[in-house]
């Protein structure tokens, strides 16, 4: 794909290939389990798609998509935990120590307890500002962060922790979700992995399951590939063409989601029950500066802390147009009180994901909500 290209233009035309004479302008799912194969003593390598466990045209051309975007090869997975245990079994073995936000998802964290740690794999958990220190490192054989942080909103210097983790041997791998492909190019920071729910903005409908695992390591993504067709953590063709189909609007939902943020956040700094009020494109926010340097937009995600869980339950029951709900990046609106999933958060704590709705109404709605919901 042409590098000069705008955002707009590349996430319309990735993964289209060149046009074919009579065939779709856009192509349709395959639904497949097995393939015609050529009879004879082929190699494997000259037998084209064999077996919907291990290939199937769908996921290659969604795989090409996210690839050119991420600037890495890529494979995709049925769900973005299924992406993070894939990149984990590829790389960990028993007495590898694995870094792992400290601030992030908790499920990460939750996988590498219960499952990995009972096969001599260990876990540090830092959070997404550090510090990182030399001697974090020492003895790491991955150093998984996000950044920024779900649902903290921290960011962390990837070029710095890059260089640092690289010195001692460390493969580092950044969950991406939350600013997108769009929003930030971690292989071009120095990471040597970008993983991310593609569930999120990437799809954009919050109508399916995906996730995927970005690289440029040749070794690391056949190892990657074989452990998925071993797993037999593979998507559905749908799902995956869904997907794709969401990817080509990913950059008018972002510019959207990220007007509305902006605009949700500037009303809220001064709001008297608003506390710890958090967006990196925010001049002022901790992030922020580290932000301007690495990310190329902010994202339609911010958090604030209400004073109390009835508060936040009043605050949506007043609303019309932000929904109760556990994911981000979708076309709607939505808050999630973190602390209800066992997040080391306030009671009041709220990520919310601002949608495409046009920006007055949504901060009409949501400021008119919390004045009912705090009276």
């Amino acid at each position: 794909m042409n590098e000069e290209w705008g955002d707009g233009t590349r996430c319309v035309h990735a993964g289209s290939g060149k046009p074919v004479l009579g065939q779709p302008l856009v192509s349709g799912p395959v639904f497949a389990s097995v393939y015609h194969l050529q009879d004879g003593p082929a190699a494997p390598a000259t037998l084209g798609n064999t077996y919907g466990r291990a290939e199937n045209p769908t996921w290659e051309v969604l795989e090409e998509a996210i690839g050119a975007l991420d600037g890495g090869r890529t494979l995709v997975y049925p769900s973005g935990m299924a992406a993070i245990a894939g990149l984990l079994r590829a790389t960990l073995r028993s007495g590898d120590t694995v870094i792992v936000p400290a601030d992030g998802y908790y499920a990460t964290r939750q996988l590498v307890r219960e499952e990995l740690g009972q096969f001599g794999v260990r876990m540090r958990e830092i959070a997404t500002p550090g510090p990182w220190t030399p001697e974090v490192f020492d003895g790491v054989r991955l150093v998984l962060v996000e950044t920024p942080s779900n649902p903290l909103l921290d960011v962390c210097d990837l070029i710095a922790l890059s260089d640092a983790a690289h010195e001692r041997g460390a493969i580092v791998a950044v969950d991406n979700t939350t600013a997108t492909p769009l929003g930030q190019r971690p292989l071009e920071l120095g990471a040597d992995v970008v993983v991310a729910s593609d569930t999120k903005a990437l799809s954009g409908h919050s109508d399916l399951l995906l996730g995927h695992i970005s690289t440029n390591d040749p070794e690391l993504y056949a190892r990657l590939a074989q452990g998925r067709k071993l797993s037999g953590a593979i998507p559905g063709p749908f799902e995956t063409w869904l997907a794709h189909r969401g990817l080509g609007t990913l950059d008018l939902r972002l510019a959207r989601q990220a007007q509305n943020a902006e605009a949700i956040a500037t009303a809220l700094r001064a709001h008297p029950a608003i506390t710890d009020l958090r967006w990196p494109g925010l001049p002022g926010d901790p992030a922020h500066e580290i932000a301007k340097r690495q990310m190329t937009r902010f994202g339609g995600v911010l958090r604030f802390t209400l004073p109390d869980k009835e508060t936040v339950a009043r605050f949506i029951d007043a609303s019309e147009l932000v929904s109760a709900t556990t994911s981000f990046g979708g076309l709607h609106t939505t808050a999630d009180r973190r602390a209800q999933w066992g997040d080391a958060v306030p009671e009041g704590f709220v990520r919310l994901s601002a949608g495409c709705e046009d920006t007055a109404d949504l901060v009409t709605d949501i400021v008119l909500a919390l004045e009912t919901a705090v009276r």
